[in-house]
């Protein structure tokens, strides 16, 4: 009954996959996501509400509890656990079954005039992706005057604890390629780029 009630209160929750565990194979193993998504995502949501509880932050969407805790030293296993838990959701939808391609019209317009081709992104955000040294992420992101560019950020740092607007992420964790391509992290960063990542979706966050 205990934890009946506990889930009850809990602020945060785990949102579904937007595709089955073994959508992305071969590229991300159902493996992989399995203990991607049901282990480490899931484990970052409840340590979040154990947090919060009884908190302000309770009341707060995910995307607040992280704007308002990324400078607050005293905050910041909030700011860890909320970043990491918003930051999952957002990976999931940057990724797609049938991703790859080019963008259209208006973000390739934006990419083309930013980065020259989409191959040329590609490449970059390949090289942004290896360059970045340990656990993190590499975000395509808009400033607010809608120029894009590519964000490397350590550990849970977050293009949305900067002002920025992401595009699409990558996450360069362990977690989420060692089963499938153990130190070849260069291949996952390539298949990603070239054949999971979710236009559409950032088409949509583009605006």
């Amino acid at each position: 009954m205990s934890e009946t009630m506990s889930e009850a209160k809990a602020a945060f929750s785990l949102p579904k996959l937007p595709y089955e565990e073994n959508a992305l194979e071969p590229l991300v193993s159902a493996r992989t996501l399995s203990f991607h998504y049901g282990k480490h995502h899931a484990g970052y949501v409840a340590a979040l509400n154990r947090l919060v509880e009884g908190s302000a932050y309770q009341e707060l969407e995910l995307a607040e509890v992280v704007r308002r805790t990324a400078q607050d030293p005293t905050a910041k296993a909030v700011f860890n656990n909320a970043a990491q838990a918003w930051n999952h959701q957002f990976y999931w939808q940057s990724m797609a079954p049938r991703g790859g391609g080019e963008p259209d019209d208006k973000l390739r317009r934006a990419i083309e005039r930013d980065f020259g081709t989409v191959k040329a992104l590609r490449a970059a955000f390949a090289k942004a992706a290896l360059g970045q040294f340990g656990s993190g992420w590499t975000w395509l992101v808009a400033d607010p005057n809608g120029k894009l560019g590519l964000l490397a950020t350590a550990n849970a740092d977050t293009p949305i604890a900067r002002g920025e607007t992401p595009l699409v992420a990558i996450d360069l964790w362990e977690h989420a390629y060692y089963l499938d391509y153990q130190n070849r992290r260069a291949d996952y960063v390539t298949a990603w780029v070239d054949r999971l990542i979710n236009w559409r979706f950032a088409e949509r966050n583009f605006g």
